[in-house]
């Protein structure tokens, strides 16, 4: 199915150009008609949302169209374009042809010649299909249990991510049991993920903005009120996350840590899983556990440990909870209650000058560059450490 935009002032050519094209039934997909030439940002974000393999442009005015083409071009390769008109002559064949246009359609549209030049594309978008710039950056972060403190750590690390240059991230709610963001952030819309995925197929620039919360560079997508009884597609999670990439430099995905279908296929989409867990018995044998699974998944070279809550007199250290769950602990997080507990009374992201502020902003800073520790080889059988003659785990003074 070849997906189709159109782009004319002429809104009669459009809609005749529009009825020439349902006789092709399912064999294309008219995404957007646009009415004007849009702006160069306007038109990056119509193909970020749409990612078409065809444009008709019209030409009626031929400095804005050939202004077009090149932005078209130069942000999607392989996209075929269709030059439309109500007449044709030298001049305007000419101006098409220089800027590497082949394809020249007047109005009215026979289906013969328009057959013909749907042919001609889509012989060209086999051997090199149209590519639009979509994010490798996916970050995915799993609680070992629930509390450990994971969506504080989510979302103060992508706003530390959101403060670098040039970013553009997402922070999405996908815990449809108790997600948090909506409550941290006081967020007052009642627009949610749900309403995302439900409109995956037919998501566009014009609807999107109206389902997230800006907060600078970092858009918000929160879970909604709690809804056990929901059911994501996997086609559904795909279409939305494609979309996303298209439209972002960084996504982060706050997941529950019950290992749902679609949260599986969120962590095969990413690029980093972090397993969050605390220094705490319960929560160290569930991010073992897990830690198990998602190597029986073969997703292990993607998992790192984050401890959250660490304390200087915990009952565990650094190297005894890489030891008992058998990963090395890539980023460690302060208890800092006071920091927590100020953001979250006034709807805020921590303050970046505060202990575990400062903690999130240093971990952030090295994710463009970082790589997944390998597991810890050897590791204890989780009960060894509480044998009796075993060493104690608790820490001198």
């Amino acid at each position: 199915m070849l997906r189709i935009i159109i782009i004319s002032p002429d809104a009669e050519v459009a809609e005749r150009l529009e009825r020439a094209l349902e006789a092709f039934g399912g064999e294309v997909q008219i995404q957007r008609v646009v009415d004007h030439y849009p702006q160069r940002l306007d038109l990056l974000m119509t193909l970020r949302a749409h990612a078409p393999d065809v444009i008709f442009l019209s030409y009626e005015d031929i400095a804005r169209a050939t202004e077009a083409v090149k932005v078209l071009e130069d942000q999607a390769g392989g996209l075929q374009i269709i030059a439309i008109n109500r007449v044709c002559d030298a001049n305007l064949l000419r101006e098409t042809m220089r800027v590497g246009v082949r394809e020249f359609l007047t109005d009215p549209f026979d289906q013969h010649s328009l057959v013909e030049a749907l042919r001609n594309t889509q012989e060209l978008l086999q051997k090199k299909p149209a590519v639009y710039e979509s994010t490798e950056q996916i970050l995915a972060f799993l609680p070992s249990k629930a509390g450990a403190g994971t969506t504080t750590l989510a979302l103060n690390i992508s706003a530390a991510l959101a403060r670098q240059q040039d970013a553009r991230v997402l922070l999405t709610d996908m815990d449809l049991n108790s997600g948090m963001l909506r409550f941290l952030l006081k967020l007052n819309t009642s627009r949610s993920v749900l309403d995302a995925l439900d409109n995956s197929s037919l998501m566009d620039e014009a609807m999107w903005p109206q389902l997230v919360t800006s907060f600078g560079a970092m858009d918000v997508l929160h879970a909604g009120r709690v809804n056990p009884n929901l059911r994501i597609e996997p086609s559904q999670a795909r279409s939305l996350i494609q979309f996303m990439r298209r439209n972002y430099r960084t996504l982060v995905f706050d997941l529950s840590g019950n290992l749902e279908r679609y949260s599986l296929e969120i962590m095969q989409e990413a690029r980093q899983v972090f397993l969050v867990c605390t220094p705490e018995i319960p929560s160290l044998h569930l991010a073992r556990e897990k830690l198990g699974f998602l190597q029986s998944l073969g997703l292990d070279g993607r998992v790192s440990l984050l401890l959250n809550r660490a304390q200087k007199r915990g009952l565990f250290n650094t190297a005894q909870v890489e030891e008992l769950v058998g990963l090395k602990v890539a980023g460690t997080f302060s208890n800092d209650y006071l920091a927590v507990s100020r953001a979250t009374t006034a709807g805020q992201v921590i303050t970046p000058d505060s202990v575990i502020g400062k903690e999130c902003v240093e971990f952030a800073s090295g994710l463009s560059s970082y790589k997944p520790p390998a597991p810890v080889q050897n590791r204890k059988k989780f009960l060894e450490f509480f044998n009796v003659g075993a060493p104690s785990l608790i820490q001198a003074d």
